[in-house]
């Protein structure tokens, strides 16, 4: 059995390694997407005309965006503005009655300084570039798709870094049977060789770096595949278990790219029904953010604090979802609430991020990205040298 197990994990790794070193990288980089895209592009989150001016609203400056430009709608708004920082807006492009294609601005994210409306920036959100106001973005797709290109709607590189990550499940458990032998042995899967030549502490990296990681990395491969393929597989595993509430989209079919869903009524009466359900269901916290899927004809609303909007420390915010054309409340996703299979999957991106644990895990997920690259290298060097003997 021993021979079969080692084979299965050889290959099982010769195949995963490649994509999990890229997402180990890129992901122990991404858990601070933001500070470092704040970092990196000033001129998209500061404010030229300073903390002190007097702003306008979100709502009349994402207003004045579609005024000013036919093309755009805006998709998703924050509902406050840091003081000093821009508000930053992701757009939408409307159809061209000429062509009865969609417009192609070359962007769908603005920075707008909040006090006098003017366009600081744009950019187009995973375009494959390496310039600044790209790079981060770009990281951040390529970790979870390698920026391959969908066919349709098949989003290609969420399926194939899908079957990566249930193969890595596998691999988890196949690989902790490997390093444990037999009873008598059982300490060398926990230990390090420093002292003896770079060969044997190569292995040891390997084999008890997996060890000592091991929960960690089975949780990665588990909320890896949420990520990739929840509707498509985790969430009827789970179903298997527990109940899981659908969102709303996913019981919707998408219309077609080139025919969006016109809502009947604007955000702003989307934010009131949204805000009236929320005081009946005895919220407090304040309408955050809103957007709205054109595809699917529905907007939602999020509600949280400013400051909050990442969520760091527990589950995710609450958000209710509004028919775009009825008004109707379609669905909701409120963390802690529903059976055991909505508290599951609600759990997978905090999970994943480490977000749940507010700053520490954000710290601990960025160790454990750079550990599954030095895993997947390890492993590599140690196939090589095998095959080299």
């Amino acid at each position: 059995m021993r021979p079969l197990l080692a084979a299965a994990h050889r290959w099982a790794g010769l195949f995963i390694a490649p994509f999990l070193f890229v997402a180990g990288l890129t992901g122990a980089l991404i858990s601070w997407d933001h500070e470092l895209d704040e970092w990196l592009n000033p001129h998209l989150f500061e404010a030229r005309s300073g903390a002190a001016a007097a702003v306008r609203t979100p709502l009349e400056l994402a207003a004045g965006v579609e005024a000013a430009d036919p093309r755009l709608r805006v998709g998703y708004l924050p509902l406050s503005i840091e003081p000093g920082h821009t508000l930053g807006m992701g757009v939408a492009a409307r159809v061209d009655p000429v062509t009865g294609r969609r417009f192609e601005p070359g962007f769908n994210q603005m920075a707008i300084d909040p006090a006098t409306g003017a366009v600081q920036g744009t950019r187009q959100w995973g375009a494959v570039s390496l310039s600044r106001e790209n790079l981060l973005p770009f990281l951040y797709k390529l970790h979870y798709s390698l920026h391959i290109p969908d066919i349709g709607d098949l989003k290609l590189g969420m399926l194939v870094m899908g079957i990566v990550s249930i193969v890595w499940i596998l691999d988890c458990f196949v690989a902790l049977r490997l390093s444990f032998p037999n009873r008598r042995r059982w300490r060398n899967a926990f230990a390090f060789r420093f002292r003896q030549g770079w060969p044997r502490l190569n292995f040891d990296l390997h084999r008890s770096g997996g060890v000592w990681t091991w929960a960690l990395l089975l949780m990665l491969a588990v909320t890896s595949v949420s990520m990739n393929l929840g509707r498509e597989m985790m969430k009827p595993v789970v179903s298997l278990f527990s109940p899981v509430t659908p969102m709303p989209w996913e019981v919707r079919d998408p219309a077609p790219r080139d025919a969006p869903i016109e809502p009947a009524f604007g955000r702003e009466r989307a934010i009131a029904l949204a805000a009236a359900e929320a005081r009946a269901r005895g919220w407090t916290a304040p309408p955050g953010a809103v957007f709205y899927a054109d595809r699917f004809g529905l907007y939602g609303v999020g509600f949280f604090a400013p400051g909050r909007e990442h969520a760091d420390g527990g589950l995710g915010n609450p958000w209710l979802y509004i028919d775009g054309r009825t008004g109707e409340l379609l669905g909701e996703d409120v963390p802690g609430a529903g059976s055991a299979g909505d508290l599951f999957m609600q759990a997978q991106f905090p999970l994943h991020s480490g977000r749940i644990l507010g700053l520490p895990g954000r710290i601990l997920i960025s160790c454990m990205g750079l550990a599954v690259a030095l895993l997947s290298a390890t492993g590599v060097v140690i196939w090589a040298r095998r095959r080299r003997a």
